[in-house]
């Protein structure tokens, strides 16, 4: 099954079990993949869809933030419910280890010897790990390798 219609029949699951907060994170989700198919004149497939959960995502983080510099918890938990629904459609999570490892063979796959050389590495590693890692930690990852 497409993650498309897997989205689809959650909403629809979500909409018979009168799941309120559920509903409005999935319809919210539909509307982005939408907007992104009526844009670019393309039907997403799964890494396009991805990459909108990414872009949602992020955007919910940089809300958490702002929300709770502002003393609004009850907002910022909203967020975070959202970010839980929005979560269940990524792919599996790379954990720390398996991050460090793709840093390295990246480092040592483009023969990035500095911090000039960063982009060449976060080249390699994008396609790999886009949708199964924060790529603002991975970023902030690949300099401490190479500034030290």
């Amino acid at each position: 099954m497409s993650l498309k219609a897997r989205i689809s029949e959650d909403m629809k699951t979500a909409m018979k079990a009168r799941e309120t907060d559920r509903l409005a994170a999935i319809r919210l989700l539909m509307a982005a993949i939408k907007q992104k198919e009526v844009d670019e004149r393309v039907e997403l497939d799964d890494a396009g869809i991805t990459a909108v959960v990414d872009k949602m995502l992020k955007q919910r983080r940089d809300s958490i933030t702002q929300y709770e510099a502002a003393q609004r918890q009850d907002l910022a938990d909203k967020e975070k419910a959202e970010m839980a629904v929005l979560t269940a459609y990524l792919p599996q999570q790379l954990t720390a280890e398996e991050i460090d490892v793709m840093i390295d063979g990246a480092i040592a796959a483009s023969g990035a010897a500095g911090m000039q050389d960063m982009g060449k590495v976060m080249a390699l590693l994008k396609p790999h790990m886009a949708g199964r890692a924060d790529m603002g930690a991975v970023s902030a990852r690949i300099k401490a390798k190479l500034a030290g």
